[in-house]
C-alpha cells in the first residue's frame, strides 16, 4: 500500500515550523558565541537611541505595534562590544519608517556614529547595536536568517 501525504499537509508542517520560533530560539547560545567574546551585564549599545528604544518600547507602541515579549544579549571582546535586542510583537512589526528615523535620523541608514542594523521577519524585530565589522553580529545575523528565512 502506497502512502501519500497531500501537499497541503506538507505546506502546513513547513509553515508551522517557520512561525513557531521564539525569542529563546533566536538568541545566541553559549556554544555559538565566538571564543573572543564574553557576555556582559546590562545594555552595551553603540548609540543611546537603540537602548532607549529597547527600554521604552511600550512608549512607541502606537508607531511599532503591541509588544508581546523582548530580550537583550550584550557582549564584549577586546575590540568589540554591543547588544542584540530581540522583540516579538503581537502582530507584524509596522514601524520601519519610525525606527529608521529614531536610529539614524534624516539619513535613514547606518553611519559610523549610528551603526545599528535591524531585520524584521514576521512578528520579530532583531536589532544589532554593534560596529559594522563585528564578528558576533555576523554570527547572529546568520542564525536569524537560517531560522527566519
Amino acid at each position: 500500500m502506497k502512502i501519500t501525504i497531500p501537499l497541503s499537509v506538507l505546506l502546513l508542517l513547513f509553515t508551522s515550523q517557520l512561525f513557531s520560533q521564539t525569542i529563546a530560539d533566536l538568541k545566541l547560545k553559549p556554544k555559538e558565541i565566538p571564543k573572543s567574546y564574553s557576555t556582559s551585564d546590562g545594555h552595551t549599545c553603540v548609540s543611546n537611541q537603540a537602548c532607549n528604544f529597547y527600554n521604552d518600547i511600550e512608549t512607541y507602541s502606537n508607531f511599532v505595534g503591541k509588544l508581546k515579549s523582548k530580550a537583550i544579549q550584550s557582549f564584549k571582546s577586546k575590540t568589540d562590544s554591543g547588544s542584540i535586542m530581540y522583540f516579538e510583537f503581537e502582530h507584524r512589526f509596522k514601524g520601519d519608517n519610525f525606527l529608521q528615523g529614531l536610529l539614524w535620523g534624516k539619513e535613514k541608514q547606518p553611519s559610523d556614529e549610528h551603526p545599528e542594523e535591524y531585520v524584521v521577519k514576521g512578528n520579530f524585530l532583531i536589532l544589532w547595536s554593534f560596529h559594522p565589522d563585528s564578528v558576533l553580529k555576523e554570527k547572529s545575523e546568520a542564525k536569524i536568517e537560517a531560522l527566519l528565512p
